[in-house]
Parts: C-alpha cells; structure tokens; sequence
C-alpha cells in the first residue's frame, strides 16, 4: 500500500536513549526539560527569537485569537485545513472568505480590502502546502485598517521567505508537528510571535495562565507539550536535511515524468526556499481527477483529496460562493510524498495518472 503520507520514524533505539532521560528524572509533563531542549533547538534551526512547543498545531491558532482579544470578522482563505476555520468559530468569531490566487492557492491580497468592514478584526491566512502568502502586501493592509494578522503556517517547518523564516511574520504564526508533517513529535505544533508581550501573553496562555505556582497572570489553557513528544522531535530534528533532500527528489521526480499538458501543480511564490511538503496536482476537471484516483486506488495507492472541501461551503461557516477555491477544491489530489518511496512505485504513480489524462 502506498498512502499519500507516510511517518518518518527515527530509530527507536534513539527515540528510547533520549526518552529515558525524562524517565530517569520521573518527569513527562509540564514543560520538562526535553521541551525546553528541543524549544531551544528549534530556535537555532528554524533563526527565530521564540519559540513556544505545543501539545498540537490547532491550538496555537485559538490562543493567538484569544490573545489578541479579536471580536467580530476575522478575514480567511476558504482553501486551508478546516482547523483554520473551525478556531475562528470555536473563539466565537465569523469567518469572512476571500477567494484564493489560482496559481499560489494562498488568499488573494488584491481582493482582501473589499471584504474588510467596520467588523474587522484580523486576517487569518493560510500558507498553502508551505507556499507563503504575500505577506508584505498583507501586512501593508493591516497597517492600513489596523487589524491583527494570524498566519496557519502548518505546512511550513524550515521555509524561508527573502532569506527570512516565514514564522518571522505576522502578529502570530503557527506549525503543526502532526505525525503526517516533514518534522514532526507525533503529534505537536508552535506558535511564534515577535513581539515580547505578545510572546508573554502566548506563553502564560498555553499553561493555563500560570505565572507562577501560586498566581495566574491571566486566563488560559493546557497546550502544554509533553516530554513523550519532545523527545520524539529532539529524535527526528537530526535526519532534517536528509529528509528535506529524500523528499526534493520525489517532487523532482514528478516533475520530469507527470504529463502536464492536462494537469498543473503549484506555483512557488518568488523568494521562497520551500521545504518539499507536499505535492498536490490539479486536473482539468473533478472527473478527471476522479478518473485518475480510481485508477490509483486500484493499485492500492492513495492520494488524498486535499483540501476538500472549501470551507465556505461546510456547514457552521458556510460564506459567499468563492469560485476559484470551490473549482480548485473539486480537482486537487496530494499525491505521495515521503521518505522511501522507490523509484518503481514512483514510475508507477506517475504512470497511472498520465494513462488516465488520455
């Protein structure tokens, strides 16, 4: 079987000697000390000034809303993750779509100022597959309208913008370390802020507002990461560029041998070191993507609709018709794209989907 994802896993002998460290101190929660060893290893990797590890990637997206004390409309891309969507209704706002740009998939800048009223609070946008949206131009308007930015930057662990981590913008941006992420904890995220308030504000809320054992600075949550996941981060961190570089030759391999007089993919923006997350492909038609994942799945290989649907259209934030991301969401595939993939099984993805395009 060959899935759209497949977990890289360190050796277990290696994930063992570092998990035993927090088993011989008898301490596997509240910010131990493989957390602030690997928060700190983070920091190096990634250059940024902070960092804060997360028990996933969902939560840092409902504690930057919380933070940032946003009410009433907060601007999002319809073509995202639905966590995106669902924190901003969770934190008891409304979600307003902006369409998406057809060849970056991230929102549409030139399209954002129309949809902001008296309402508005923030833009919350989505760095799509780790291709980042124009954050200059985004910032530039909410300057403007003085509005908070938040950026899903889940796909995002290691790209850079303009020789810049692309966690270095907006007010808050955040990661999953999802099992099914380039640089995963099994299952884990980060926030990150630039300003050292904000970043104080963020830390104390992802620990139930604790300043101290016996005092809280203000109201919070438990979105404390464990020691049984920061181990497993501290065990993978080291294969990073290994994976980077095993994962450029699958997309590398895609783009030689995929036939696109009838399919696209995604278009990278300028400037940008991106990290091979994942590979979507975009058909003509949903028939013809449907045509070509039947003929996958009869081979026992499985790519994934993704993401399907646009999130105008579910049910508790359902918005204006976004034609671009509603079209884009009916005949995109993520195709595999892991560590070991052999060279016969690629041959064989590719040429499935080229003999169902005829």
């Amino acid at each position: 079987m060959i899935n759209v994802t497949k977990t890289f896993l360190p050796p277990q002998k290696e994930y063992n000697a570092i998990l035993k460290r927090a088993w011989d101190k008898n301490w596997i929660t509240n910010r131990g000390f493989l957390v602030q060893e690997l928060e700190t290893s983070l920091k190096k990797y990634l250059g940024v000034k902070h960092i804060i590890a997360t028990t996933n990637g969902t939560l840092p997206l409902q504690i930057a809303i919380k933070a940032l004390k946003l009410k009433g409309e907060i601007i999002t891309t319809p073509f995202s993750y639905v966590a995106s969507t669902a924190a901003i209704v969770w934190e008891g706002c409304t979600p307003v779509f902006v369409d998406i740009h057809p060849d970056y998939l991230t929102i549409d800048e030139t399209k954002i100022e129309a949809a902001i009223t008296s309402k508005t609070s923030a833009i919350l946008a989505t760095h799509v597959f780790g291709n980042p949206c124009n954050v200059e131009v985004i910032e530039a308007i909410a300057k403007k309208h003085h509005l908070k930015v938040i950026y899903d930057a889940a796909h995002c662990f290691g790209v850079t913008y303009k020789g810049k981590s692309i966690f270095a913008y907006g007010d808050v941006s955040t990661c999953s370390f999802h099992a099914t992420k380039l640089f995963h904890t099994g299952e884990g995220g980060a926030m990150f802020a630039n300003d050292e308030v904000l970043q104080q504000q963020l830390f104390y809320s992802h620990n139930f507002g604790h300043k101290s054992q016996v005092s809280f600075q203000g109201l919070g949550i438990n979105a404390k990461m464990s020691e049984l996941q920061a181990a497993m981060g501290l065990a993978v961190l080291p294969y990073l560029d290994n994976i980077l570089a095993e994962r450029k030759k699958v997309v590398d391999f895609y783009n030689a041998n995929l036939d696109f007089s009838k399919i696209k993919t995604l278009k990278i923006r300028e400037n940008t070191d991106w990290n091979y997350s994942y590979y979507p492909v975009i058909f003509e038609s949903e028939k013809q993507l449907l045509k070509a994942k039947m003929a996958l799945n009869a081979q026992d290989i499985y790519p994934r609709r993704y993401f399907y649907p646009s999130l105008n259209t579910i049910n508790y934030a359902k918005g204006q018709t976004m034609p671009i991301s509603e079209s884009i969401a009916s005949s995109i595939l993520s195709l595999p794209l892991y560590v070991g993939l052999a060279k016969n099984e690629l041959d064989l993805i590719c040429s499935l989907i080229n003999r169902s395009l005829c």
